[in-house]
């Protein structure tokens, strides 16, 4: 039996070493890379919503609102403005400026910086940015930690939020920032929100759609070349923005690949197995392992 279960492991590092291969194969003789990036990406990165991170920093919101983790916690419906962005604030500090470039964004940058590359991404936290990624190859469509809106959103002007952020850090008591912290629409008069779409209020500014139409032209540049869709981390939650047409663009253009790193949720359809490689595991150690090799030039 030890025999065989050690057969068994070895035919699985050999074959764990040919789809490696075949990635680092594609992504060298690439074109172009479209890197399809969601909230998985982020975790494998350490930026976790729950567990040990999520309990030590808001043990106090923990005691006195029953909170179970950070996702969830975005949606609670505080009483009053002081208490929502006395949690706001510690959301956005933690996952914005607490931290900086992580491990696992630099190792997919050092696989990608000098290749033609664009990223589109659901996710808020600005890692790319950090890392080192060019914001002229950013699409991030979902919105942005460091942004505050009007909430209403009765005029398209983005404000950056750093500063009072971190006041409302320090000055925050027993839950709750003071009133003179509230951040106020500048126009309407009315209450502001960070700039994340959770309704048909999302502000999509200037910078949003010049964004969107670098994302549209590096797609009609590149659809006839070898074009990898690299996919990380994408889930379920909003299949619409990435994974579907990444789907979908891979079986109407001959010349595309398909690549789906994720843990628990990786596969493609039929239509297009035979140009994808999906590799349901950690995104960092994937990555990590490429990363040990000879850089892709």
């Amino acid at each position: 039996m030890d025999a065989l279960n050690k057969r068994k492991e070895h035919n699985q590092e050999l074959e764990d070493e040919k789809v490696l291969n075949k990635i680092k194969e594609v992504i060298k003789n690439a074109d172009a890379i479209l890197i399809g990036a969601g909230a998985g990406l982020s975790t494998s990165a350490g930026l976790s919503y729950s567990g040990k991170r999520f309990e030590d920093n808001f043990s106090d919101f923990i005691d006195k609102y029953g909170m179970e983790d950070m996702y969830s916690a975005g949606f609670y419906p505080f009483n009053t403005q002081e208490e929502k962005w006395a949690y706001w604030s510690k959301h956005i500090f933690y996952n914005r400026y607490d931290v900086g470039a992580t491990e696992v964004y630099r190792q997919l940058y050092q696989l990608v910086e000098e290749k033609n590359y664009f990223v589109l991404t659901t996710n808020v936290d600005h890692q790319f940015e950090l890392t080192g990624f060019e914001n002229e190859r950013i699409f991030a469509t979902q919105g942005d930690y460091g942004m505050f809106q009007c909430a209403k959103g009765c005029h398209n002007k983005l404000y950056e939020n750093e500063n009072v952020v971190k006041e409302m850090i320090v000055k925050q008591k027993d839950c709750k920032i003071p009133t003179s912290l509230v951040p106020i629409c500048p126009v309407c008069g009315g209450h502001m929100e960070v700039n994340l779409r959770i309704d048909g209020d999302f502000v999509q500014d200037e910078n949003w759609y010049k964004a969107a139409d670098k994302y549209s032209s590096f797609l009609e540049e590149n659809q006839n070349k070898k074009l990898v869709f690299f996919e990380l981390g994408v889930g379920m939650n909003t299949p619409g923005i990435i994974k579907y047409p990444f789907w979908q663009m891979t079986n109407q253009w001959s010349n595309a690949f398909y690549i789906c790193i994720n843990k628990g949720e990786a596969w493609a359809p039929d239509e297009i197995r035979e140009r994808s490689i999906c590799i349901d595991g950690d995104i960092g150690q994937v990555l990590e392992v490429l990363g040990n090799e000879e850089r892709v030039q």
